[in-house]
């Protein structure tokens, strides 16, 4: 196995990625230059659906939305450590245990605090 690379090694992947970025800039400068240039009140007012707009988009929202959706995508994604467990239950022994237990019980620790916190109640 070669252990040292030269730069030359990385040519095909710098090359790619010149395409890429060239690919990218031609269209962005080929679809300004030759798309439309027609600008209206009509044209230019956001489309939702086709629900007139109504309000202000910058309404402030409760940061307890933000939290909520932040601890469940925590919490979920720790479920996700759950599966390769499970599936190698019996190959990994008492010490597979033990590592599961302890971050069953690290990950409960932090659903205690959340609660005791009280994050999850909504006013």
């Amino acid at each position: 196995m070669n252990a040292t690379y030269l730069p030359v090694d990385y040519l095909p992947v710098l090359i790619q990625l010149g395409l890429a970025l060239g690919f990218i800039i031609t269209t962005m400068i080929v679809t300004h230059s030759v798309g439309p240039k027609r600008h209206s009140q009509k044209k230019d007012d956001p489309f939702e659906c086709g629900i007139p707009v109504q309000g202000d988009a910058r309404t402030p929202i409760s940061i307890k939305y933000f939290l909520i959706a932040i601890l469940f995508v925590l919490f979920d994604v720790e479920v996700i450590f759950l599966y390769p467990w499970a599936v190698n239950f019996k190959g990994l022994g008492m010490t597979g245990f033990i590592e599961m237990v302890l971050f069953m019980g690290l990950l409960l620790a932090g659903f205690y605090y959340v609660i005791k916190k009280g994050v999850l109640n909504w006013e």
